[in-house]
């Protein structure tokens, strides 16, 4: 009778495990099928972003911009400057110095760990198998009154400080519509190294078929975030190849004085 036992609780256990697997499955399917379907976000090719975000009273409009093959960058307008952040053309990671106005290259370290997203657009999860990531469900979590499902995504590990880490980010999906609501991830380096940075999103509107959030905030776990606002988002952007090409400074020489 006790061998019967322990053996329909063995049962039990590895029948929960498949279908905590398979729940995890179903949340993301329900995620790609509730925001437009599969084939409809295997068709995106690049997404543009017009938003602002407020700084001391001040409205600083931006556009963010993502490619496939891995090509991405932010451009800020401040003060009838265009400064570019977070560049990256595949190959070569760049940022504008606020200060100097100048291009500067990202380290090597941090540039291969770019290399290895590659990847992940539109989003990480639609082909994460394919990429050789994992997921699990970590059961469900309330925030700020809203039931969600939490899944934990496993990536290829990064290297920090010469020392390969776990590239792990939290997803948070709203229980009843399966659309991220929050997305968690450590920081792994910097003067904020060990702390969670946090993505919040909401106001998901309709994109030439797709369903997309129009706000975000960014900031700390716990803490106050930067809002970002919205206005426009483009599908399939035609963007000159260029722009994402580190700016060479090309040295001058006076010409010879002829005699």
């Amino acid at each position: 009778m006790k061998k019967m036992k322990l053996l329909c609780i063995a049962l039990i256990i590895g029948f929960s495990t498949q279908i905590n697997a398979q729940t995890a499955d179903e949340i993301i399917a329900n995620y790609f099928e509730n925001t437009g379907g599969i084939a409809k976000w295997q068709e995106v090719k690049g997404i543009k972003m017009s938003a602002k975000i407020n700084q001391g009273g001040m409205e600083i409009p931006l556009e963010m911009i993502q490619l496939k093959g891995g090509k991405q960058m932010t451009v800020i307008n401040f003060q009838g400057k265009v400064i570019k952040q977070g560049v990256f053309n595949g190959e070569v990671l760049w940022s504008t110095n606020f200060m100097t106005q100048k291009a500067e290259k990202g380290d090597q370290e941090t540039t291969d760990n770019m290399k290895l997203q590659v990847n992940d657009f539109p989003d990480p999860l639609l082909n994460y198998k394919k990429n050789g990531y994992s997921i699990e469900l970590l059961g469900k979590e309330t925030l700020e009154g809203t039931e969600t499902f939490k899944i934990k995504l496993t990536k290829t590990p990064i290297t920090v400080d010469g020392l390969k880490v776990d590239d792990i980010t939290y997803y948070f999906f709203d229980a009843e519509n399966f659309v991220p609501l929050v997305v968690q991830t450590e920081i792994k380096s910097g003067p904020m190294k060990g702390q969670v940075s946090e993505v919040k999103m909401s106001d998901y509107q309709e994109v030439d078929g797709l369903f997309l959030p129009h706000s975000m905030s960014q900031g700390l776990k716990g803490q106050p975030g930067q809002t970002i606002a919205i206005d426009k988002i483009e599908l399939n952007p035609q963007i000159d190849p260029k722009e994402f090409e580190f700016p060479e400074e090309v040295a001058t020489t006076a010409d010879p004085v002829k005699k």
